[in-house]
């Protein structure tokens, strides 16, 4: 089973990039699910029905997000109405939307977890006991996808550590820079730092590089407009063995246009 995640699209440069690339990559690599953060998709900040249907078109067949979801309440609805799109399973219950997509792929249990740290972000519920439970319920007998949304490296690597064996894959997002600590762990989930960001890579993480710099000269308030140059497209493509649920391979791509 070949799996491709693309991280955390930034404005309209990182929705084009993907919408060109994405089915290519599928060609490419003989992808057989394709998973996509789109929680900046949206002008940097959360995601709309209309992105969303958008990229589902382009070959997603399941979007995560992360703590940036919520900057958008029309898309609550869509949030609550389309079970592919996730948001974090371990925010408050109650919340709009759904924590994982479970189905099958290649005629195996497979399922989608989004979870988010609380290292430097919201006091969520712990994603931890969070994973625990929905794998010895909802998610029992399933191969596990886990896109981690978390800023302290720290937090990521605990994470793996834990439900390393127990899930097929953890992928880091939200800090928008790709690392390069790809592997396989000793009980056979895949893992990474963070994937990266599909955007303008002529920014300063997605957004126009005077706002970011005038924040830290000033010190005051400046509104973030997302950048346009040189869209580069990040992911990798995970490798696992449908029988046992343990990663073969992980493997960072990338894709840049000028």
């Amino acid at each position: 089973m070949r799996i491709l995640f693309i991280g955390d699209i930034v404005g309209s440069a990182g929705r084009k990039i993907t919408q060109t690339h994405l089915p290519l990559l599928k060609e490419d690599f003989q992808i057989d699910f394709t998973i996509v953060n789109c929680e900046n998709s949206a002008a940097g900040f959360g995601v709309t029905a209309k992105i969303g249907e958008e990229l589902f078109q382009a070959g997603a067949d399941v979007l995560t997000s992360g703590n940036h979801i919520w900057d958008r309440r029309e898309a609550y609805d869509f949030l609550n109405s389309e079970p592919r799109m996730l948001r974090p399973a371990n925010y408050p219950p109650g919340v709009p939307g759904h924590g994982f997509w479970k189905g099958t792929v290649k005629e195996t249990p497979f399922a989608v977890l989004n979870l988010q740290g609380r290292i430097f972000m919201l006091p969520i519920d712990c994603p931890f006991r969070m994973f625990d439970a929905l794998q010895r319920a909802e998610l029992a007998g399933c191969i596990i996808f886990v896109d981690f949304h978390a800023e302290a490296t720290s937090e990521k690597l605990a994470f793996a550590s834990y439900v390393d064996g127990r899930a097929s894959a953890v992928v880091g997002t939200h800090t928008h820079v790709t690392t390069a600590d790809e592997r396989v762990q000793t009980g056979g989930t895949a893992y990474i730092t963070d994937v990266g960001m599909t955007g303008a890579s002529d920014s300063i993480i997605g957004m126009q590089k005077e706002g970011s710099i005038e924040r830290f000269l000033m010190q005051i308030p400046r509104k973030y407009e997302t950048a346009e140059g040189c869209p580069k497209l990040s992911g990798v493509v995970i490798d696992v063995d449908e029988s046992s649920g343990r990663a073969r391979s992980i493997q960072r791509i990338s894709r840049t246009e000028i």
